[in-house]
C-alpha cells in the first residue's frame, strides 16, 4: 500500500467515524463487488448507529444472487431516497454517469455542503468526490472497503465479511488474480465466519435449468477471429433480447465467463441486447483480456471503461456494426507488458 493510499484510507475512516446519515450507491446493474462493498460498509455504519441507505440506478430490484447479502434491510429504491444527504458514498463507480438516474445526487450533495466519498479500483476513475480512496492496482473495491473498515477500528462480523468476500471472490476470478495481501484479507474474512462454498455457490455457480438452453443458443453462434485483436485472437458471442428474456440478468452476465475461456483468443466480447434504438439496437458489451490487450482502452473509445483486463461499454447499431467498431478499437488498443 502506498503512503498516499494509506493516508486516503485514514481520511475516509475519520469521515465515516462522524457519519450519522449515509447513502451508499453502487453502479447500475450492480455486481457482487459494487453491492457487496456497499452493503458491507453500510452494515458497519448501521451497527454504529447511523441511518443508512444502499441503492443503485437500475434495475428496480437487486439481483436475486446478491439480495440475500442485505441482512439489515438497507436496500432502498431510488424513489425512496431523501432529496440529498450530508454523506454520499459511491462504490466501484469510476464516473457519475455509471450511477445512471442517480448521477445527479453527486452534484446535489456537494451543492448542499455535503461530502462525497468515492471508493473505487478502476483505472478510469474521474475523482469526482470530495474524498477519494481510489487505487487501480487493487483487485476489487471490496479490498479497499476492508482496509477502510480496519482503519475505523471495527471488528468484522460474519455479515460484513460475507459481503466483502463476495466482492473479492468474483472480481479476482476466484482468487486467480489476487495478490498475497488480498489472500490475507480473505483469510480474515473466513476467520470472521464466512462460508466460502455457500458464497461461491449462491453467487457464481447457482443457475436455473433455463440457463443451459440459453447458453447453448448463444454459444452455437459464437465466432473466433484468430487474426483479430492484433493477432492475439478475438472471440465473441451475442445475447439477443429474445434469448435473454428466458433467464435472469445474472445468467446473461455469466456468458462472458464461458466465452473468455477460449484458449485461442486473447480478447473475448459478449454483446447483450439491452433495448431497441432507431433502426438498430442498444447493446451492453463485456470485454475480457487474456493478458496482452488493454480492453479498457477499447471500451473508453465508446464512453465505457473498466480495468485493463476487464471492461465494458454501451453501444448502438446492429450486432455486426458493433463488432466492426470493437474490432477496430482492439486493433489500436495498447498492449500490456508482461502479459501471457
Amino acid at each position: 500500500m502506498t503512503a498516499t493510499l494509506a493516508q486516503d484510507i485514514e481520511a475516509a475512516a475519520a469521515l465515516l467515524a462522524e457519519a450519522t446519515d449515509v447513502t451508499l450507491l453502487g453502479h447500475v446493474r450492480p455486481d457482487a463487488d459494487a453491492l457487496g462493498s456497499a452493503l458491507a460498509l453500510g452494515h458497519v455504519l448501521h451497527r454504529r448507529g447511523a441511518r443508512v441507505r444502499v441503492s443503485f440506478g437500475e434495475p428496480d430490484e437487486a439481483p436475486e444472487t446478491l439480495a440475500w447479502l442485505d441482512v439489515d434491510g438497507l436496500l432502498t429504491k431510488p424513489g425512496d431516497l431523501p432529496e440529498t444527504e450530508q454523506l454520499l458514498i459511491a462504490l466501484d463507480t469510476p464516473a457519475p454517469s455509471r450511477l445512471g438516474r442517480l448521477a445527479g445526487r453527486v452534484p446535489a450533495a456537494r451543492a448542499a455542503g455535503g461530502s462525497v466519498l468515492v471508493v473505487d479500483h478502476h483505472a478510469t476513475n474521474e475523482f469526482y468526490g470530495t474524498h477519494h480512496v481510489v487505487d487501480e492496482a487493487t483487485e476489487a473495491t471490496a479490498v479497499l472497503v476492508a482496509q477502510i473498515i480496519e482503519a475505523m477500528g471495527v471488528e468484522l462480523d460474519e455479515p460484513a465479511a460475507r459481503c466483502l468476500y463476495a466482492g473479492i471472490v468474483t472480481d479476482t476470478s476466484g482468487f486467480r488474480r489476487a495478490r498475497p495481501e488480498t489472500h490475507l484479507i480473505a483469510a480474515r474474512l473466513l476467520a470472521a465466519g464466512v462460508n466460502p462454498s455457500e458464497v461461491a455457490r449462491r453467487i457464481v455457480d447457482d443457475h436455473p435449468f433455463a440457463w443451459l438452453p440459453m447458453l447453448s443458443a448463444v454459444l452455437a453462434e459464437a465466432r473466433l477471429e484468430p487474426e483479430a485483436a492484433q493477432g492475439f485472437g478475438f472471440v465473441h458471442a451475442v445475447v439477443r433480447l429474445t434469448v435473454a428474456a428466458t433467464v435472469r440478468s445474472e445468467e446473461v452476465e455469466s456468458v462472458i465467463d464461458v466465452v473468455r475461456s477460449t484458449r485461442e483468443a486473447g480478447v473475448a466480447a459478449v454483446l447483450k441486447e439491452f433495448g431497441p434504438a432507431a433502426h438498430s439496437s442498444v447493446w451492453t458489451v463485456s470485454l475480457r483480456s487474456a493478458g496482452r490487450v488493454d480492453v479498457s482502452a477499447a471500451a473508453a473509445e465508446f464512453g465505457g471503461g473498466g480495468h485493463r483486463m476487464a471492461a465494458g461499454c454501451t453501444m448502438e447499431g446492429t450486432a455486426d456494426e458493433v463488432l466492426a467498431r470493437l474490432r477496430d478499437a482492439l486493433g489500436r488498443a495498447p498492449l500490456l507488458a508482461g502479459g501471457a
